[in-house]
């Protein structure tokens, strides 16, 4: 039985973990700026986020921080809620490319390359909604791989179940209904005419996604959560949260410079798989001739993921090409799997036939299917043929992989970065009791860490621009000119135009030249020098 067990699930629980050591060996160790500090917060507060919320994200960091509360401080175990999410990820991974292949070590190949490759890597070093997409999206995956090999139509509502469970978490996944769509429909062509079995898979995904969403209005609303973005309580507000309305400007014309969109796209394949970028059209094409549905879902999810990464504006854009990065893993495990066939044809043509007589139905190498008894119960004659070949393989593809690593962990290497914190530190020390803090978005959300979750400094009122619009407070010279007169005012403005804006009316004095916040003081004009 152990040995079983382990044939069955060692690779996957071994990349599993060596995925979750390296995001450990590079964490976050506390709080962060950014989007990050936000998440940090709304998690242990059970509180809303920016568009669309991310109520799954939000839910599941609740628990993670209740069941590792004696381990860290909330802001470190929401940063291991993502190293824990890249790991799920390339566990389910491993399993998938072995579904795929049938092949173990190839498995091995797809989830370790994928769990090291860059990105994969720093999103699981701090807290991410982007860490538990690509979980789900592997998951969802692979219970359709499974529902593809055995037809059995609970594994189908399984995956509609967490189709839903992803769409609460990020809006990446309403990218995937037409993939999807295409998979189920090339899989069972007739399947409209069991409209029992259709009802219930809409019926889960939408009941998933009105439950997670539910969190929106509850906790801005009856349960009112110590930190709520917008006003989702409303019918207005929740849908201008839940449309992400706040971003629908931020697309641009990729063909309007098609030279920074296309070195754009290059340079995040070259960074994703290196060398191995060259391989990935032959990837594709192994995929599409071994598992034609599988190319569908997987080709045209790749390709309309990557051409709304391309048009989508935004300052961590590198996160948006995640999700093709998984698929372009698979890809090459099942160009490594077509050539480990071609050279075993080539040495031993007997042997190959008897191995595709022999050949374990893929669906079987899933948790839903029993084990094939080429993995439950080792050969007495050691490794076969094909699992040598594979093995030989695997390490010649991984090469590059492991070649990296060492300079990959230099470059996102967090575990001593405690800028946010020492920020904190010094900002708290220099804001007199009972001020108020005009502030920007990145550096708002550590203060709110600080505040709210950990207490610190209650005199003092944090405004952000989010503040003003949802408690409709005006704009900056309304909210100084109603506290100056009574209450110390500061302002952290990184817009040019808007410090020069307020220096034709105020006396602003920075607090600390070295402050890349640039925090200052605003005085009555005039008095700054008394």
């Amino acid at each position: 039985m152990v040995r079983g067990f382990v044939a069955r699930w060692g690779g996957p629980l071994a990349v599993g973990i060596i995925s979750f050591l390296a995001a450990y060996r590079a964490l976050l160790p506390g709080v962060a700026f950014w989007d990050t500090g936000e998440l940090q917060t709304v998690g242990p507060l059970m509180g809303t986020a920016h568009p669309t919320g991310y109520p799954t994200y939000v839910l599941l960091g609740w628990l993670v921080s209740v069941l590792l509360q004696p381990f860290g401080d909330p802001a470190w175990r929401m940063n291991i809620l993502a190293a824990l999410s890249v790991a799920v990820a390339a566990f389910v991974v491993v399993d998938l490319g072995r579904a795929l292949t049938r092949s173990w070590p190839i498995g091995i190949l797809a989830g370790l390359g994928f769990a090291l490759t860059e990105s994969v890597w720093s999103i699981g070093t701090h807290a991410e909604g982007h860490a538990l997409h690509l979980a789900l999206l592997a998951v969802l995956l692979r219970l359709l791989v499974a529902w593809e090999d055995g037809r059995r139509d609970r594994v189908l509502i399984a995956a509609a179940i967490v189709f839903g469970l992803a769409v609460g978490n990020h809006s990446l996944t309403l990218l995937l209904i037409p993939p999807v769509g295409l998979f189920v429909l090339a899989v069972e062509p007739g399947i409209w005419r069991r409209p029992r079995l259709v009802g219930t898979c809409l019926l889960a995904v939408a009941v998933t996604v009105v439950l997670v969403f539910l969190d929106l209005p509850l906790r801005a609303g009856p349960f009112r959560a110590a930190l709520v973005y917008g006003p989702p309580q409303t019918w207005d507000g929740f849908w201008y949260i839940v449309l992400a309305e706040q971003f629908q400007d931020a697309f641009r014309d990729p063909f309007r410079d098609v030279a920074a969109s296309g070195k754009e796209l290059l340079d995040t394949v070259l960074s994703a798989y290196g060398p191995l970028a060259a391989l990935l059209p032959l990837g594709f094409l192994a995929t599409a001739l071994r598992r034609p549905r599988f190319a569908l879902l997987t080709g045209l999810g790749f390709v309309v993921t990557v051409a709304f990464a391309i048009t989508y504006v935004n300052a961590e854009i590198s996160r948006y090409y995640l999700g093709p990065t998984l698929i372009g893993w698979l890809w090459l495990a099942m160009l490594a799997a077509a050539v480990v066939d071609a050279i075993r044809v080539t040495i031993d043509p007997a042997g190959a036939r008897a191995d595709a007589l022999e050949a374990e139905p893929s669906h079987a190498l899933g948790p839903w299917g029993p084990a094939p008894a080429s993995l439950a119960r080792p050969s007495r004659t050691g490794l076969g043929t094909r699992t040598r070949i594979a093995i030989v393989v695997v390490v010649v593809l991984l090469i590059p992989t492991a070649l990296s690593v060492p300079s990959r962990l230099a470059r996102l290497d967090r575990s001593r970065d405690h800028a946010a914190a020492t920020w904190l530190d010094r900002a708290f020390s220099r804001i007199e009791p009972g001020g108020v803090i005009l502030s920007w978005w990145s550096y708002s959300t550590p203060l709110w860490y600080a505040q709210r979750i950990e207490g610190r400094r209650p005199d003092i009122e944090i405004i952000d621009d989010r503040t003003r619009l949802d408690e409709d407070l005006g704009d900056l010279t309304d909210v100084i000119d109603e506290n100056l007169p009574t209450r110390p005012v500061y302002v952290i403005r990184l817009d040019p135009r808007e410090t020069v804006q307020l220096q034709s009316r105020y006396d602003l004095v920075r607090l600390d030249p070295a402050d890349p916040s640039g925090l200052s003081r605003v005085l009555p004009r005039g008095e700054a020098g008394r």
